[in-house]
């Protein structure tokens, strides 16, 4: 077999997960469950929107049309001998793909069937098949969704931040692109990115489920091919350290006004560990989470409702704390999340909030490996980061007081930018 293994614990979540590297450098991580029935698996690829420039193997840099990754996730499902999605409706498993920022996923959930199942997986992921026609006639495709992207509140606000917030990192950038973009995408160019970015070793496995580690690593040697591991090196586009905007607004068909704003964090954007990432997201708890004195403010005071949320947001090149949410006075809801926000600067955080939160968190992360899909998750997490399943428990315990006013500190008010989606008739 063609693989090294090794088999990673955590006693305080009773939890095991099985790191194996084919030959090929594809990584895949198994955690198996004898008590699930359902079955949930992810060949993805670290390959998406934002890698619109790259260099392969110490070569010059390459442009390809914004939308590629998106666009070539579409058509992974059309193969030569017939349609994926076809071949999943026969045996009744509940498929998908996605293209985010920085990956490209397909995934399927199954009670049953769950090595046939991969099989398909592992196979159409493999074989990709284009042609001018059936290039031409996903544009016509793509181009109906991308209009249909253009009226959807919450998409148009979020992007409309980005772009207040980046000058030229292209996580600015319509994940599926333009219209006139995918016009320039050619069945040459959906090969050369295929050949790029959906080289084994630059790919990966996580399954989370009832079945056998073996029979899974034998199948995953039968169908991957070690075609040479390919490095990458992919642009930073010189991205300042400043934001574009602070306000951005924009008036569409809603009821209620919708808000995100962000702070582009940019001293963390090029060190980040894992410890970083959980003192970031207990950060977010502590200023603004369901159970801060702060949310419950807003909340009582009407300021914001049950949608509000924050997110930690980052990638390769860019780094971002946010915050989203309706609310008729959402400058409002800024300064106050700013005045918190320095509040910990000047004063630091509570010890008795400081450790109901963190354990709180670790609460919630401990509760992820109770469902399939969150324990795929929390694997994909760790492979596109390059941590080791469970490193997040361990960095989340060791985050100190002094760790969240050392984050504050680095964050710059003037880096704070807001989007707004304004009702169109007042």
């Amino acid at each position: 077999m063609s693989f090294t293994i090794k088999t990673l614990r955590t006693k305080k979540a009773d939890e095991e997960c099985t790191v194996a590297v084919h030959s090929s450098g594809l990584k895949v991580y198994l955690s198996t469950k004898e008590s699930f029935t359902n079955n949930y698996a992810v060949f993805g690829t670290h390959y998406g929107s934002i890698d619109t420039e790259f260099a392969v193997n110490g070569g010059e840099m390459i442009s390809v049309p914004e939308g590629i990754a998106h666009f070539l996730e579409h058509k992974l499902f059309e193969g030569e001998y017939g349609d994926a999605f076809t071949k999943y409706a026969v045996t009744g498993a509940s498929a998908n793909a996605y293209t985010s920022f920085n990956r490209t996923c397909y995934l399927f959930s199954c009670s049953g069937k769950f090595y046939e199942n991969l099989d398909i997986l592992l196979s159409f992921v493999s074989s990709p098949y284009f042609t001018p026609e059936t290039v031409q006639k996903e544009q016509g495709i793509i181009g109906q969704e991308i209009r249909m992207y253009e009226d959807v509140a919450g998409w148009r606000v979020l992007f409309n931040l980005l772009r207040a917030m980046y000058h030229n990192h292209p996580v600015n950038i319509e994940i599926a692109g333009t219209k006139e973009s995918i016009a320039k995408i050619t069945d040459k160019t959906l090969y050369d990115c295929y050949k790029t970015f959906y080289n084994p070793s630059n790919m990966f496995v996580c399954i989370c489920g009832n079945f056998e580690v073996q029979r899974v690593l034998d199948m995953i040697d039968e169908k991957i091919e070690d075609k040479g591991k390919t490095e990458i090196i992919r642009s930073t586009h010189s991205e300042p350290d400043t934001i574009v905007n602070a306000y951005i607004e924009e008036k569409m068909e809603v009821s209620m006004p919708l808000f995100v704003a962000g702070i582009k964090d940019t001293e963390w954007t090029i060190k980040r560990t894992s410890k970083n990432i959980e003192t970031a997201n207990l950060f977010l708890e502590l200023v603004a989470g369901k159970t801060s004195p702060l949310y419950n403010e807003l909340l009582s005071e009407g300021l914001i409702n049950n949608n509000f949320s924050t997110e930690y947001f980052y990638g390769n090149g860019y780094s971002a704390l946010l915050f989203e949410g309706e609310s008729n006075n959402a400058r409002l809801v800024q300064e106050r999340i700013l005045a918190a926000i320095e509040e910990i600067k000047q004063n630091g955080t509570d010890e008795s909030l400081f450790g109901d939160l963190k354990r709180k968190l670790y609460g919630k992360k401990i509760r992820a490996y109770s469902d399939a899909e969150g324990s795929v998750d929390e694997m994909i997490g760790c492979i596109m980061e390059d941590f080791e399943p469970f490193e997040s428990l361990t960095a989340l315990e060791s985050v100190s007081l002094e760790d969240i006013k050392a984050f504050a500190n680095q964050l710059k008010a003037e880096n704070f930018a807001l989007s707004v989606i304004l009702p169109a008739k007042n």
